[in-house]
């Protein structure tokens, strides 16, 4: 009986071969390791919580602000220049929309180059050497300024090196700030541009008046020269992570591990993986946002003229109601940005924005059937607010969708399908108030953001988090 209890008790403490320990661990994990779990698990979420952005993040955050006015002054001003050109030099509507899309046909050459520069060389260098080369650039443009085909050539390449500002400064402010602030981030960074937009708005006509051209691009060299300097003394790149993270679906998945992961199998890093082969997300979102440009620049480049010829609104009034519809237009991206990090959504809150926006757009074609001064100058700055206001939630989406190592090259994809758009419109939206007048032209474009809603994806990814 002794031996028979000797060997049961030796059989009962050897038994601990390979196949034995791995068959016990999978019925019941050790308690060590489920309580290391829990605890990671707790201290991520704490981190998510406490890692407030770096007092560096807002700095940067402001000089990616104030350099992306002084390109979009440069970008945007030849657009108020559109009734100089079509009164004082006899331009149709057509031709004046030609010229202030030249900057915009720039900017579509290069975005994507200046993206890549980014991701290789960094924000600050991508940052300084494009504002400066749009300073250049407009400085050579006022000696050939009694040539018309010079000029345009020469606005054109401003536009291709301030094409950096659009792809580096949101890359440097996403990379500064943690996913839980992105949105608001974003969308202060977003306010930038309907801020240089009113500041065009309002310095533009009156230089134009004054000094013309030659004394416009003066303006722009002055702008942007500081802003070069500012970048070079200020801006400091965000830091690398050594490991990309893997990609985190953070609507309606519930958490699901990728199948190839489940499986045991390896997996490739985001940070050499190009992101547009793994699933549909940033094409569907370059589309959207296409769609939803074309209010925002039917807006932008054609509401002067509309408020002054069609409302019989007078010059500086209507410039008075573009600077306060961009103002009200950069709060509200900042508003919007916010909200989505809230919710935790950012398609969720495009959608919203895209029914709004072909609401609008709508109202505005039937306002433009009988002049209504007051309730048209209303109307135009909601308008104007909602279709601006999906701007920020985009391009956090597509940083954070592309990863670090992509995230330049995917804004410079983002804004070349918008800047696409709007070139396009510039001619377009005024061949079309040439033949259709200013209700049914307006009508075609509210059926833009109608056609978005069918784009827009369901869920929010994110390979940055």
């Amino acid at each position: 009986m002794q031996a028979l209890l000797s060997r049961c008790q030796h059989s009962l403490y050897s038994v601990t071969g390979p196949a034995a320990i791995r068959d016990t661990a999978v019925q019941h994990p050790p308690r060590s390791e489920t309580r290391r779990r829990a605890v990671g698990e707790t201290a991520s979420l704490k981190l998510m919580i406490e890692n407030a952005p770096s007092r560096q993040a807002w700095v940067i955050l402001v000089v990616g602000v104030l350099s992306q006015m002084a390109a979009t002054i440069a970008i945007t001003g030849p657009a108020f220049l559109i009734p100089y050109m079509h009164t004082d030099l006899g331009y149709t509507l057509t031709q004046a929309g030609t010229v202030a899309a030249a900057p915009s046909f720039g900017l579509i050459l290069t975005l994507i180059a200046w993206g890549a520069f980014a991701d290789r060389f960094g924000e600050r260098l991508a940052m300084t050497l494009g504002i400066a080369l749009t300073a250049l650039a407009s400085g050579l443009a006022v000696a050939v300024v009694g040539s018309p085909v010079w000029m345009v050539i020469i606005i054109a390449a401003s536009g291709a090196a301030a094409a950096s500002v659009n792809s580096a400064s949101g890359r440097v402010v996403m990379g500064w700030f943690p996913r839980h602030r992105r949105g608001l981030a974003m969308g202060i960074r977003q306010m930038s541009q309907p801020l240089g937009t009113s500041v065009a708005a309002l310095c533009v006509p009156p230089i134009a008046a004054s000094s013309g051209f030659t004394g416009y691009l003066w303006f722009v060299v002055i702008v942007t020269g500081v802003m070069a300097v500012i970048c070079l003394g200020v801006v400091r790149d965000p830091p690398r992570a050594e490991v990309a993270p893997s990609p985190v679906r953070t609507s309606t998945d519930g958490g699901r591990p990728d199948p190839a992961s489940a499986r045991g199998e390896a997996t490739t890093s985001p940070a050499t993986t190009n992101p547009y082969r793994m699933d549909s997300f940033l094409w569907r979102i370059h589309a959207v946002s296409a769609l939803l440009v074309i209010p925002q620049f039917a807006f932008s480049t054609y509401g002067l003229i509309w408020l002054i010829a069609n409302q019989h609104i007078s010059a500086g009034v209507a410039g008075g109601i573009v600077a306060a519809s961009q103002i009200v237009g950069a709060i509200g991206r900042m508003i919007v940005g916010g909200l989505s990090d809230r919710l935790g959504s950012r398609v969720g809150l495009m959608r919203v924005v895209a029914i709004a926006a072909a609401v609008f757009v709508a109202a505005i074609a039937l306002i433009s059937l009988t002049p209504m001064p007051t309730v048209a100058a209303v109307v135009f700055i909601l308008a104007s607010t909602v279709s601006v206001a999906d701007n920020g939630l985009a391009f956090a989406s597509v940083a954070e969708a592309a990863g670090s190592q992509w995230s330049g090259k995917a804004l410079g994809a983002q804004n070349t399908g918008q800047f696409a758009m709007s070139a396009i419109l510039g001619p377009g939206f005024g061949a079309l108030v040439t033949v259709f007048g200013y209700p049914l032209s307006f009508a075609f474009v509210a059926i833009a953001p109608l056609l978005s809603l069918g784009i827009i994806p369901k869920q929010d990814v994110d390979r940055i988090t």
